[in-house]
This record gives C-alpha cells, structure tokens and sequence, in this order.
C-alpha cells in the first residue's frame, strides 16, 4: 500500500490524516494543527484502527510540545478520545515523559510498520483458499501492511491461493467502504458480503480461516474487536474453521484480566438508521470474543496459542 494515512508534515508543522469517513468514493486529507484537532480527529473517526489512533495520538502529544500547549490537558483530552483500544493508552504513555515528542512519535510510527510486517509474515502459512475477515485491519488501520490484512497482503506476496470474504462490517461499513478500497488499490481478490451472510458462506465450504483484528487483547485471551466479531467466532466454532486474531503486542492488556473488563465505546444512536420516532437505539462500537474461540493470536512475535501461551 503505497498511500499513507498518516503523514506529518515537519515544514507546516501539521499532522495530515486521510479522511477514512470518505472513502471510498473521494481521497481526502484533514490537517491537524493541535491535540485538540486530533483528538477530535481520533474521536469523529477520520482515523480509526487500533494501532493508528496509537500512532495519531502520539503526533497529537508532539504538537502539544510543538505549539507549547498545556501538556497534561492535551494528554488528558487525547487519553479521552476513544475508550477500547488500548494502543492509544499505550502510545500516550509511551510518550508521555520524553523530551523529544516527535522523535517518539516518528519512531512508533516506523516501528508499526516494520512490526506489521513481521506479524503478517507470521501469519502468511495459515491463509489459504477462502479466508474471511470483517472490518479494516490493513494500512489504513495501522501505520502500514496492517494486521489481519497484513496476513493475507503477505500471503500473497510469496503465492498463496487465496480470495479475500469481506463482511461489510455494519453500522459504520468499514469493511464494505475501507477494505474493499485497499483490496482495489493492491489488486487483492475480493469479494464484499453482508454480514449475515457469514454462517451461509461457511456452509458451503467457501471459508476455510477467518482473520480479524483486535482493539484489545486481555491477559486470558478475550478480544475485544469490532461489532460483529464474536458472531463470526461463534459460526466458525460451529462449522470447524480456524479463527486468528491479529494482535499487535501493543494491543495486549496485561492489566486487564478478563474481556469482562474492557470498556465497550458505544457510538453514537444516529448512525443507526431508523425512520420512526420513538425506536430505541443500541450501537456497541466492539463486541469481545472469548479466547476458548480463538485459534490463535498473530503476533510480530510469534503465532500464540491458547496452551502455548496463555497460562
């Protein structure tokens, strides 16, 4: 993916974000001139994916530093934005004290790159033939290459036999508006489904893997992705399909016992249509997969397992 969603510009001193609420029909980028802008930023979903609010929350807390912004209330917003990925936390945190802020934050940025590779490199051999996925997790989710759609763009790359299912990913459609656009861009074999259409798939024997991302990974496994998640895992449990989950390590929550405990955003009622008054409204941005589910987690690290590693 040659097109960055992420760029700092070091002349205007500005943070330029590809406008993913776009896509797929225009290629637009917003600037970012303080914390605050980035924080709204993260918070109205131009940017979006676990490791890219990282990596966005970090430029934000350089240009605090930048502009000579009051440091612990620009660390305060950014920390509020989103609640269930914990990259940002992390990011933040990793930051936080550093004397060069935009050094660090360049730095995370390279880094997820380079680590998104690794993970997908990892990942590669247990893709092959139809391979499911919901929402985006590619480049326009992480700093590049991506996680779960970093396994399969690396799949390719050494020949595998493979076609991509894409769930459309409702309310926000960032399967059928994000993944879609990146699998054009990169040639990728696709095809776009709606999400009920999963457990008819599997049925067919057309899926033999699905492959998502993770917001949050907790000490005993449990995953924390987007709305739609669990569903798949429960379909791919009864019709005896793998089920990975690509985890950057950053998005891994030792303090977090239990999916229990991680915070579930709820976004707001208005992007769920409903053409009558009075119709209640209940839109979770994520939903958590129990780790019994999951096959295994694709790390830069290495491919965990539930008996390999989570103990």
């Amino acid at each position: 993916m040659t097109l960055s969603a992420i760029k700092y510009n070091a002349a205007s001193q500005v943070l330029e974000l590809l406008d993913q609420r776009r896509l797929p029909t225009k290629t637009e980028f917003i600037t970012c001139r303080d914390s605050k802008e980035v924080s709204e930023a993260i918070r109205n979903m131009v940017v979006r994916g676990a490791p890219a609010i990282g990596i966005t929350a970090a430029y934000g807390m350089a240009l605090a530093q930048l502009k000579n912004e009051n440091m612990k209330d620009a660390y305060d917003c950014l920390m509020a934005s989103r609640p269930t990925a914990v990259n940002l936390r992390w990011a933040l945190k990793k930051i936080k004290d550093s004397d060069d802020m935009l050094a660090v934050a360049v730095a995370i940025h390279e880094e997820d790159i380079q680590l998104c590779k690794r993970l997908g490199a990892n990942g590669a051999s247990l893709l092959s033939g139809g391979v499911l996925t919901i929402c985006n997790t590619g480049a326009l989710a992480t700093g590049g290459h991506g996680t779960a759609l970093g396994m399969v763009r690396s799949a390719l790359e050494v020949g595998t036999d493979l076609h991509l299912y894409i769930c459309e990913t409702r309310p926000y459609n960032q399967g059928a508006r994000l993944t879609t656009w990146e699998c054009v861009e990169d040639k990728i074999p696709c095809t776009l489904i709606t999400d009920s259409m999963a457990g008819a798939l599997m049925a067919q024997g057309k899926v033999k893997a699905v492959v998502a991302g993770a917001d949050r990974v907790a000490r005993n496994g449990d995953t924390a992705n987007k709305i739609g998640t669990y569903s798949l895992a429960v379909l791919a449990h009864a019709h005896k399909i793998p089920f990975y989950i690509g985890m950057p390590m950053s998005t891994l929550d030792m303090d977090c016992p239990s999916g229990a405990d991680i915070p579930i955003e709820e976004r707001p009622p208005g992007e769920l249509f409903s053409a009558l008054e009075g119709v209640g409204v209940w839109n979770p941005a994520f939903d958590v997969t129990p780790a019994n589910l999951i096959t295994g987690w694709v790390s830069e690290e290495a491919v965990w397992t539930k008996d390999k590693f989570w103990q």
